[in-house]
């Protein structure tokens, strides 16, 4: 009969403690062998050999990366080394996330074996993908995606010649349906919406074709009542936090940033309901600010909690979902709201803004038509 394989001892007991071997990578890329003491128990030695270990392999892997192509480096160690030390550093914390639940959940606990990285051809590629693509229906493309950047960056390094991803099998991404509210329903939602507490968030979604981040963002200060305008010059994003080599998030938090891209930044015209909105609220944070006080968390917000911070990132489309579900409306996002606002944008050659549209408030219902129409009877 076979005898299992004897635990390997990496503990020992000297010098009235116990110790542990340890293993240094030096600037030249030499290892350079110690000892690491002073430990009360068995276990605690046991406990920090197998740390010292993983950063020695890690540290490894990055001396090996950066130094000349190695033909004999693993797919596992390249994929590990160029998502941590070199993709993460170009790339969001929200981007991070998505990749690394990707790269840790999907793409590592699915290759079967270890395989040099010059050996993974296309027939490997696609035998890996189509295990990872039954996991959820984004995985395939998804995965597709980040081993196509990895491999760019692999034939640059001139670890490969050729990039084998394009040649598998795609895994289409699935068209999202985009809805457009028509008229009645845009009359309905504002109807449902006005005691919500959201109304003016939604009307600045659909006639000033605000992002949900850009909504959050936007501030008293960049509201200009004599002239009817809007500076928009920052968002509120997400901002989760995920320790190295893992993929789930250690801390999050929402946090200030400038707008999407150079061209977000933009100075609209409002209508005049959109503007006596904005004054009702800068009312109802007044009155929060006497209720909470010192407790109240001033940073000008005119979209924010009572206590003055932000919403969640999730909070607005939260709100929407129940707005749309209990009125019999079609399920619509956030970002939803801005198609109409930007279709109509399109139709017109971009020459129909906010400015050339006539906006009128009746009760709680809003009514838009453009300069020229007929009069809309009330």
């Amino acid at each position: 009969m076979k005898q299992s394989a004897k635990k390997k001892e990496v503990a020992f007991y000297e010098g009235n403690a116990w110790v542990h071997r340890v293993k240094l990578l030096q600037p030249d890329g030499s290892v350079k062998y110690s000892k690491r003491g002073g430990f009360q128990s068995k276990s605690e030695a046991e406990a920090s050999y197998y740390k010292h270990e993983e950063e020695f392999k890690k540290a490894s892997r990055v001396y090996q990366m950066s130094a000349k192509p190695n033909a004999d480096v693993d797919l596992k160690d390249y994929l590990l080394y160029w998502f941590e030390d070199v993709f993460s550093q170009r790339i969001e914390n929200t981007t991070r996330m998505v990749c690394a639940y990707v790269l840790y959940d999907l793409i590592l606990p699915n290759m079967q074996q270890d395989i040099k990285l010059r050996y993974a051809n296309e027939e490997y590629f696609d035998s890996l993908l189509s295990v990872v693509s039954k996991a959820c229906e984004s995985a395939g493309n998804k995965s597709r995606e980040f081993l196509n950047m990895a491999m760019k960056e692999v034939v640059i390094q001139e670890y490969i010649k050729r990039n084998p991803i394009p040649a598998t099998k795609p895994y289409p991404r699935k068209k999202p349906t985009i809805i457009i509210l028509n008229k009645a329903n845009v009359k309905r939602l504002l109807k449902a919406a006005y005691n919500s507490g959201w109304y003016l968030e939604i009307l600045l979604g659909l006639f000033c074709g605000l992002r949900k981040g850009e909504i959050s963002g936007l501030k008293f200060g960049d509201f200009d009542a004599e002239n009817r305008t809007i500076y928009i010059q920052r968002q509120i994003t997400s901002n989760p936090v995920i320790p190295k080599g893992e993929s789930k998030i250690e801390t999050y938090e929402v946090i200030e940033k400038p707008p999407k891209t150079d061209n977000s930044y933009r100075l609209l015209r409002i209508p005049e309901a959109v503007a006596n909105e904005i004054e009702k609220r800068r009312a109802l944070v007044d009155t929060n600010k006497l209720q909470y006080n010192e407790q109240y968390f001033d940073r000008d917000y005119i979209s924010c909690q009572e206590n003055g911070l932000p919403h969640s990132t999730a909070a607005m489309n939260s709100a929407l979902s129940k707005l749309c579900s209990r009125n019999g409306l079609p399920h619509i996002t956030v970002h939803g709201l801005r198609h109409p606002y930007v279709k109509l944008k399109t139709k017109n050659n971009c020459k129909t803004t906010i400015t050339s549209m006539r906006f009128h408030a009746c009760n709680c219902c809003l009514y838009i038509r453009e300069k020229g129409s007929k009069q809309k009877q009330h």
